[in-house]
C-alpha cells in the first residue's frame, strides 16, 4: 500500500460540565459526545521525507500542527521514521469547539498504523491519543458516548437526534486555555446521561436542563456570539447550545421551515453553516 485517504469527522458537545481541577493541572468534565458527518478528507502518500500541504493558509504556516505531533510520537513509539506526503483538505472550522484538530491527529494514528502495517493495538493507539489531547481518543471509539475525567473515559450510549441539526459557526476564534482559566468548576446537579435515558427525544426539556459551563463566559466577552444564541431562541430551534469551548454552536429544529430561515439567515451573515440530517 502506498497511499491512504481517510475523512476525519467532527463531534458536538451536547452538554459540557466542568467538575473540578484535578492535581495535574487538567479538570474532571462530564459531556456527551455526538458524531457529525462534516470532515476533513486527510490524504497519505509514502514520500522520500515528510511533507504537509493543506487548503488552509492558517495551517501551511503551522508546523507544529496536531498531524505532525501524532507521526512524531508514533516515530518515538516505533523508532522508525514515517516518510509520507500529507493533505489536508480542511473543512472543519478551526478552533471552534468541534474537535477538528484531534480528529485529524486520531486518523492520523490510525492510517499510520494501517499504512505502515505496525499493527499497534486499538488499546494502546488510545493510550498514545491521550497523550496528544483529552479528546482524541474520542475519534477512536463508538459514538455517540458519555464522557468523565478528562474526557478519555467513554461509556457508548444509544442515543440518535430524530431532527436536522443545523451547524453555525461565526469565525470566531476561542482560546481553549482561555476559556479554561475563567471556568469555576462545580459539581452539576443535572446527570447527562440520565437526562438523555429518561428524555432521548424531548429536545425542549434537554434546552430546559442541559447547559454548557463555557457559553455564559463565552457569551459574556463575545456580543456576537451572545446574539447568535438569541437568534437561535428566534428562530424557534427546539435546542441550541455551544459545543465544547465555542464558538460553534448547534441547534435541533423540528421545523423544517424555521431550519432553513435559519441556515439563510446565517449564510447571509457570512457564517459558516452545515445541516446535520438523521439517518
Amino acid at each position: 500500500m502506498q497511499e491512504i485517504v481517510v475523512k476525519s469527522f467532527c463531534k458536538i458537545n451536547i452538554g459540557l460540565n466542568i467538575i473540578s481541577k484535578r492535581e495535574d493541572g487538567y479538570h474532571n468534565l462530564q459531556t456527551i459526545f455526538y458524531p457529525i458527518s462534516l470532515a476533513d478528507k486527510i490524504t497519505f502518500r509514502k514520500s522520500k521525507e515528510l511533507k504537509f500541504f493543506s487548503n488552509s493558509d492558517l495551517l501551511n504556516s503551522e508546523k507544529n500542527n496536531l498531524i505532525i505531533k501524532a507521526i512524531e510520537l508514533l516515530e518515538n513509539y516505533t523508532g522508525e521514521l514515517f516518510n509520507v506526503e500529507i493533505f489536508l483538505e480542511k473543512n472543519i472550522p478551526i478552533g471552534a469547539g468541534l474537535g477538528g484538530g484531534s480528529s485529524n491527529a486520531a486518523f492520523t494514528l490510525k492510517a499510520i498504523n494501517e499504512l505502515f502495517e505496525l499493527k499497534i493495538s486499538m488499546e494502546k493507539l488510545k493510550e498514545l491519543a491521550l497523550t496528544l489531547g483529552s479528546d482524541v481518543p474520542l475519534f477512536l471509539s463508538d459514538l455517540p458516548a458519555y464522557a468523565e475525567s478528562r474526557g478519555e473515559k467513554l461509556k457508548k450510549i444509544n442515543l440518535k437526534v430524530k431532527h436536522p441539526i443545523l451547524i453555525i459557526n461565526p469565525g470566531i476564534h476561542i482560546s481553549t486555555k482561555w476559556a479554561f482559566s475563567k471556568i469555576s468548576p462545580k459539581k452539576s446537579e443535572i446527570n447527562l446521561e440520565e437526562v438523555i435515558e429518561k428524555y432521548p427525544t424531548n429536545y425542549k426539556v434537554w434546552q430546559e436542563l442541559i447547559n454548557n459551563d463555557f457559553e455564559q463566559i463565552v457569551i459574556e466577552e463575545f456580543n456576537e456570539i451572545k446574539d447568535l444564541q438569541n437568534l437561535l431562541s428566534e428562530f424557534g430551534a427546539d435546542f441550541y447550545k455551544m459545543s465544547g469551548s465555542g464558538s460553534t454552536f448547534f441547534a435541533i429544529f423540528s421545523d423544517n421551515e424555521n431550519l432553513y430561515s435559519a441556515k439563510k439567515y446565517f449564510e447571509e451573515k457570512n457564517y459558516f453553516t452545515y445541516i446535520e440530517y438523521p439517518n
